[in-house]
């Protein structure tokens, strides 16, 4: 897994609506670059709806959120217009961003192994480098976490 002070890998994928997204578009904004599950699950869901209701506090701070997750742009779309986000999803269907950053790997749930997207949150400054990295991340109470740890 990529590091606190390390370099945020960089990356280039397709959001929502099928545009082009790239970490170096970003360079000189706060990035929150959360990776979840799985559209419209329960856990999902509820991390998703606390950035969105926490979300005008991150956009008067600079603060860009981008969510990922192996879903497509119409899974995302669908999730986006159900839940009313107001922030990006990122489309990675191959895993290949969640594998740069280290968070696509064996999973268990409920005696069955699998692999997957493991629930992690990496806070990335304005000159691109990994100011902090959330592993063991609560849903519900997850964007006042991230919101305060960029006070820090």
């Amino acid at each position: 897994m990529v590091k606190e002070g390390s370099t945020a890998p960089a990356f280039k994928t397709t959001n929502t609506n099928g545009d082009s997204v790239s970490l170096k578009d970003l360079r000189g904004k706060k990035v929150v670059l959360y990776f979840y599950p799985k559209d419209d699950t329960p856990g999902c869901t509820k991390e998703a709806c606390s950035f969105r209701d926490a979300y005008s506090k991150f956009k008067k701070r600079g603060i860009t959120i981008l969510g990922v997750s192996p879903d497509s742009e119409k899974s995302h779309q669908k999730f986006t217009t159900k839940y009313e986000l107001p922030f990006t999803l990122l489309a990675d269907t191959d895993h290949s961003i969640a594998d740069a950053y280290g968070v696509y790997g064996e999973k268990k749930f409920m005696g069955r192994t699998y692999m997957g997207i493991h629930r992690t949150t990496f806070l990335i400054d304005e000159k691109g480098k990994i100011k902090k990295v959330f592993e063991k991340v609560k849903p519900e109470d997850h964007a006042d976490e991230v919101l305060g740890a960029f006070s820090e």
